[in-house]
């Protein structure tokens, strides 16, 4: 049976050193009581004793020795699963906002902290022995923990984080289950819930995994960037996790450059259609693949690459254009555009040369200038060709504009007579009244007034109209 709190025992350093041990045994029992921390004026004393034995128990494993004996192990992970593992209360994720609103504090949390604190302490401790602690926490202890990070209380996630991370380290035999289940953690976050606190914290303990991966790289953690972490940037939620993902991509990056090609294939895939904020966070996450990529992989993907960007460049919504003109301060990525500026800036050019004469804000026209010239610098011979083609291509669409106006200008006088011609067919009369008629069907259909007299004297002749009919009509349109 549990022992209360309301059994008062002495302090662990003031007793003899044999006895210790079974002290220690105690107060980890004691802990194992939970308080209702809703109900603030409830076992007011208790949950203060609770505190303070914790807090004892936090300074006590940080600097005492030869406390942890073999019995210590599951009495000690008892009491961290007593106190940390719980239902979470269910969050309405078409209500809360996590960019938004602010997120729910645990109200235990004077408690959780020091356990959290403890079980630090108790992990890090030069006493600690992982094959003895293996069989206590296990596969089912670090389920229950990875649910935790679900936590709306960014304190206690930022605490999983800590102990997740030593229990990867600690544990070898641990390693591929807890990869495993964040895998399945993110793919039910893309694919089905969209709903998950603790993506970020997961990201980082990720980001230092990814960095201890031997080379050549497995296959499994291939396809877990690929299928995994690749699709992690379509979720609404990116702007919450997204400098944890982009570190993780450019580890892998760094590890292999071979996949530079489907990392950046699969970015371009999923590029947000009607996200600005989205697109911006994407040319960031570029910059920085951007950094560290081979020049023999850029050739690579260069063509379709700068395809986005030049549609970027283009982008009515300045921050995008911005970010996307903010590559040419790069000096690596210039060094690449430089390289390989027959290919880029073809691709470049018409959009850049647009944008240089009709863009809305100065500030991206002056951005656009300065590319402009560092492309002239670069290749002034192909600049100077692709100018030439340009004004030419306009003048050849001015030409093709025009033509297209006075065609339907055409059609529209012809659909004009034809209707005219309906009326007058519809509408039998004296040949001297036809004009009337179709002045008033003119008039109905907006036709000038040049174009109605005009006509209308055509009709007079053809019609025989007398004179005073002719005069009475051109006072009328007078």
């Amino acid at each position: 049976p549990l022992l209360t709190v309301s059994r008062s025992l002495p302090m662990c350093v003031d007793v003899p050193a044999p006895e210790q041990p079974e002290l220690f045994l105690k107060k980890l029992q004691q802990c194992c009581t939970v308080f209702d921390f809703m109900d603030t004026l409830s076992d007011l004393k208790m949950k203060e004793y609770k505190r303070s034995t914790l807090n004892e128990l936090v300074d006590y494993v940080t600097v005492s020795r030869g406390y942890l004996t073999e019995q210590a192990y599951p009495e000690v992970v008892k009491m961290v699963s007593y106190n940390i593992f719980r239902t979470l209360p269910p969050t309405d994720s078409n209500e809360f906002d996590p960019e938004e609103d602010e997120p729910t504090l645990e109200a235990a949390w004077p408690h959780l902290q020091l356990v959290y604190e403890f079980f630090i302490r108790f992990l890090e401790s030069q006493e600690f022995q992982p094959s003895i602690a293996k069989k206590y926490i296990d596969q089912k202890f670090v389920l229950q923990l990875l649910e935790l990070f679900d936590s709306e209380d960014p304190r206690e996630r930022d605490y999983l984080k800590t102990v997740l991370h030593r229990i990867y380290g600690k544990f070898l035999g641990l390693r591929a289950f807890i990869r495993k289940q964040i895998n399945n953690i993110f793919l039910r976050f893309v694919y089905e819930t969209e709903h998950f606190n603790g993506v970020a914290e997961l990201l980082e303990i990720l980001g230092s995994i990814i960095n201890g991966f031997a080379l050549p790289l497995k296959a499994e953690h291939k396809q877990f960037l690929v299928k995994v972490l690749i699709p992690l940037h379509t979720v609404r939620s990116l702007s919450l996790f997204h400098a944890q993902l982009a570190y993780c991509i450019v580890q892998f990056l760094e590890k292999d450059p071979a996949l530079t090609e489907p990392v950046i294939r699969g970015l371009l895939k999923f590029w947000p259609k009607t996200c600005s904020q989205k697109e911006v966070m994407y040319l960031g996450e570029l910059e920085e693949i951007l950094d560290v990529i081979e020049p023999t992989q850029f050739v690579k993907i260069q063509e379709t690459l700068f395809k986005q960007i030049s549609r970027c460049v283009s982008s009515p919504h300045f921050q995008v254009a911005e970010r996307a003109l903010y590559y040419w301060n790069n000096e690596y990525i210039m060094s690449l555009i430089e390289e390989n500026s027959s290919v880029i800036l073809p691709i470049m050019f018409a959009s850049l040369y647009r944008i240089s004469k009709e863009h809305w804000n100065p500030a991206i026209v002056a951005l656009v200038y300065n590319v402009l010239k560092a492309f002239m610098e670069m290749n002034s011979t192909l600049f100077d060709e692709l100018t030439a083609t340009y004004k030419s291509d306009r003048q050849r669409e001015k030409k093709k504009e025009k033509e297209r106006e006075e065609l339907w200008k055409k059609l529209e006088d012809l659909e004009l007579k034809r209707s005219l011609s309906a009326t007058l067919l519809s509408h039998p009369c004296p040949p001297e009244h036809a004009p009337w008629i179709l002045y008033g069907h003119l008039e109905r259909h907006g036709a000038t007034v040049f174009f109605v007299v005009v006509f209308f004297l055509y009709c007079a002749t053809y019609f025989m109209v007398d004179s005073h009919v002719v005069s009475l009509f051109q006072q009328h349109c007078k």
